[in-house]
């Protein structure tokens, strides 16, 4: 059995994230945090537009964290965690923050995870748009 290994995600690949999602941000008109996490959940990049509101850069990280973790959108496990659905006390059972907003998405490479792409600052549908927007330019 042959094992081939997949490039993990570079400096260079988060650069590119984070102007990609920057350019799609800026053409709505929108200031936003964005995070770009390494497969270890290590920062790779992470950029905050200085009239982007405070809280975005925390939210911005908590998404990429928890999209990397679950290996899924965080728009896609949104009504998971409400109070009747099956995970809805994942938000509080680890040590690190999850948030269940959307603007989180995991970046896979030859299908496997390699990272993840946190946005804060607009609404959760606009920051998800914005991560998915990043994600094609890589």
């Amino acid at each position: 059995m042959s094992t081939t290994a997949v490039t993990p995600l570079t400096a260079a690949d988060a650069e590119t994230l984070v102007l990609a999602a920057r350019r799609a941000a800026d053409a709505a008109g929108v200031p936003v945090s964005i995070t770009v996490l390494d497969a270890g959940g290590h920062l790779l990049a992470f950029r905050r537009d200085e009239r982007a509101v405070l809280i975005s850069g925390e939210t911005s990280t908590a998404k990429a964290y928890t999209a990397l973790q679950l290996n899924a959108p965080t728009a896609d496990l949104v009504d998971l965690v409400k109070p009747d659905g099956p995970f809805h006390s994942l938000p509080t059972a680890l040590g690190k923050p999850l948030l269940f907003i959307a603007g989180g998405v995991p970046i896979h490479r030859d299908g496997q995870l390699v990272g993840a792409l946190g946005l804060g600052g607009g609404a959760p549908e606009q920051d998800h748009g914005f991560a998915q927007a990043a994600l094609q330019a890589l």
